[in-house]
């Protein structure tokens, strides 16, 4: 059996509870590596690599126009740049990245173009550099909110069997795999509505008795300080082939 073949989506056995800062400047080595970005967001990943290590250069690429020209609006620091671009058509030089981050964005990757989008991160890395993926994991009780009006089930699904199919026949191989918990604060639901619902990346148009599900749902979890999660999720990091 393959390294590939003993993955898994979710194993909870000894999963902590952290910020996802804690995940990647344990399993990355950050310092002066030249860091790209795929489906970066509003870029806070990339910011706080860029504030916290100084020699870093990072390139935040991100698909949407609308949060590309919000990114461009927004403060800058001298080692990050935000660049508009696809994961599937890298605007990179091969081998020219030491590591390829994507954060909850691989599944926001066209499915038919999801193996083309590892075969590019496998271009722009350099011999010996590290992709690291990180995915939700489809399940938990924020997921329960969200996949009334998004299920994202076979988007997840594709793009776990994407990040395998690289390891198996993408020249890529599997260094390590790292299971854990992020807790997740919104305030109050006009938040969420505003988060998850009114974004710019995926349109979603939600009828009365939807709304009033998801009103239901999340208010079940409001407390004085807001509704709590913990979403679980899973780092997965790979490795070029030499």
């Amino acid at each position: 059996m393959g390294a590939a073949d003993s993955m898994q989506t979710w194993d909870p056995r000894g999963a902590p509870t952290c910020a996802h800062r804690k995940i990647y400047e344990e399993m990355l080595p950050l310092e002066g590596a030249s860091i790209l970005e795929l489906g970066c967001g509003n870029g806070d990943t990339s910011r706080a690599i860029a504030g916290a290590f100084a020699t870093a250069t990072v390139t935040a690429m991100e698909v949407d126009t609308a949060q590309h020209a919000a990114n461009l609006a927004s403060p800058q620091l001298p080692n990050l740049q935000f660049v508009l671009g696809a994961a599937e058509k890298i605007p990179a030089a091969d081998e020219s990245v030491d590591i390829v981050l994507m954060v909850k964005s691989l599944h926001h990757v066209p499915p038919e173009m999801l193996d083309r989008a590892m075969r590019d991160i496998r271009r722009v890395l350099k011999p010996g550099g590290l992709a690291y993926i990180v995915e939700p994991v489809f399940g938990g009780a924020f997921n329960e909110i969200l996949r009334i009006f998004h299920d994202e089930e076979a988007a997840r699904a594709g793009a776990f069997a994407a990040v395998k199919n690289a390891i198996t026949k993408g020249g890529m191989e599997l260094v390590a795999e790292k299971f854990f918990l992020t807790p997740l604060r919104v305030e109050n639901f006009e938040t969420f509505v505003r988060k998850f619902i009114d974004v710019t990346h995926t349109r979603h148009s939600l009828s009365k008795a939807q709304m009033e599900q998801v009103r239901t749902k999340f208010e079940k979890h409001m407390a004085p300080q807001g509704a709590v999660f913990k979403t679980p999720m899973r780092a997965d990091l790979l490795r070029k082939n030499v």
